[in-house]
């Protein structure tokens, strides 16, 4: 019977010949892996604009939400070219002196990994502007805007950067070198784009009728919490590129980072649920995503450097963090349309500190908790200050604030001669002097 088997196996060899073994050389090789997974990180950190552009234009009214999605499709192209020309150098150059990089510039004579590293980090530079829009939303000239864009994604954002992340060619940044932990930007892309977001929303002001003569908050619904429960999805979606590809490299620490961030996005909004009933209050669709939003952008820091359980605590405490902080705003009189200055200023800053007091193996390190606490600090006085004068700037020479009447009449048709939903306004919108008006 043996015999027989191999005669079979002989006279099947002569019809069909063995597959030829694939060489070591045909092989991908550890760069071309890491180069294929940080190109799919990178998409997937840039289909968060499109979750931005959801959930900002869903709590908008329909009157703004054109401006508002145009503002989030716009600021991503300006500020690519802008971080390419100017702040990837800056960011990511020579840096000897541990402030800012000075190389780099308009990369163009690079090796292949360069460029894959650059497109990641054009991805951050991206979502650290876009934050600013939601907040500023429906009263902010879109000129004006789109000149803030590009100076936070060529100045604010990489300057600060360069800080804590500046070693990728030579040299380390001063926040570096004191060992300051921020892993996927809490503080490095989400409170540099919040304390710019609350620059600008304090040199707007409210929103017309946002506050009573008493100074009371008024309710200004968005119009489409379907866009603000889609678009929160999508930035869950996004985030485990945010914070998985931020390894720079296929690594086996990626189920740990992400896991790590569905935990603490799920524990965010989770704690919205228990304070919203144990204060027998509304639990609504903006609270519960922008608590889930918060958990993710406080675990950002510390995604690869702690346990899972801490991932949870991390994630509760920072949705309760946003959610005060909403509240908190308000009682000064600032109108933030989205909650942004909140869930990415503020739960950024805690998050980074829970990732110094909870990393694994040196938990409530007093040393590394006064570095975190020195980073949290700096980047509040330059992102705040620097947008600061950005922005004063800018209504001061371009009229930063949309004029009362074009406020009223939304913002859609006042600086892009279109609306959402046409078939909803009457005819009369559409007539000659109304465009004439717009061109003007």
């Amino acid at each position: 019977m043996h015999v027989n088997c191999r005669l079979s196996l002989v006279f099947a060899a002569s019809f069909y010949p063995a597959a030829p073994a694939f060489a070591q050389s045909e092989l991908p090789s550890k760069e071309a892996i890491d180069v294929i997974w940080l190109a799919m990180a990178s998409a997937l950190v840039f289909f968060m604009q499109a979750g931005f552009a959801l959930l900002e234009s869903g709590m908008s009214r329909s009157k703004n939400c054109i401006n508002v999605v145009m503002k989030n499709y716009t600021d991503v192209c300006v500020g690519s070219l802008f971080f390419w020309l100017i702040g990837f150098g800056l960011m990511f150059g020579a840096n000897p002196s541990g402030w800012f990089g000075t190389s780099s510039f308009a990369l163009h004579d690079g090796k292949s990994w360069d460029y894959s590293f650059l497109l990641f980090q054009t991805m951050f530079a991206a979502t650290a502007a876009t934050i600013a829009s939601g907040a500023m939303a429906e009263r902010t000239r879109f000129p004006a805007y789109l000149f803030a864009a590009a100076a936070i994604t060529a100045f604010i954002y990489p300057v600060f950067g360069s800080w804590a992340w500046g070693s990728y060619f030579s040299g380390r940044g001063w926040l570096a070198e004191l060992g300051f932990v921020d892993f996927a930007g809490s503080t490095v892309v989400h409170s540099v784009g919040g304390w710019c977001a609350l620059a600008g929303v304090l040199v707007l002001g409210p929103r017309l009728g946002r506050f009573d003569p008493q100074g009371r908050a008024r309710t200004i619904p968005g119009h489409n919490l379907n866009f603000v429960a889609l678009g929160g999805f999508i930035l869950w979606f996004g985030w485990f590129g945010f914070n998985g590809g931020s390894t720079v490299g296929a690594n086996v620490n990626i189920g740990l980072i992400n896991l790590n961030t569905q935990l603490a996005a799920s524990s965010g909004a989770t704690a919205i649920l228990l304070l919203c009933l144990l204060g027998r209050s509304p639990i609504t669709v903006p609270a519960v995503v922008n608590g889930s939003l918060a958990g993710l952008v406080g675990i950002t820091a510390g995604c690869a450097t702690m346990e899972p359980i801490w991932a949870v605590i991390t994630g509760a405490t920072a949705g309760l963090v946003a959610n005060l902080g909403e509240r908190m705003l308000l009682q000064f009189h600032l109108d933030d349309v989205v909650g942004a200055v909140a869930v990415h200023a503020f739960a950024g800053a805690w998050g980074t500190l829970c990732a110094g007091a909870f990393m694994t193996g040196n938990l409530f390190d007093a040393r590394i908790l006064l570095v975190q606490a020195l980073g949290v600090g700096s980047c509040f006085i330059w992102s705040f200050g620097t947008a600061l004068l950005l922005f004063k700037a800018l209504d001061l020479i371009a009229s930063l604030r949309a004029d009362s009447q074009h406020e009223q009449r939304g913002l859609d048709f006042t600086e892009h001669a279109e609306v959402a939903y046409p078939e909803f306004v009457q005819q009369s919108f559409y007539n000659k002097n109304n465009l004439e008006n717009v061109e003007r």
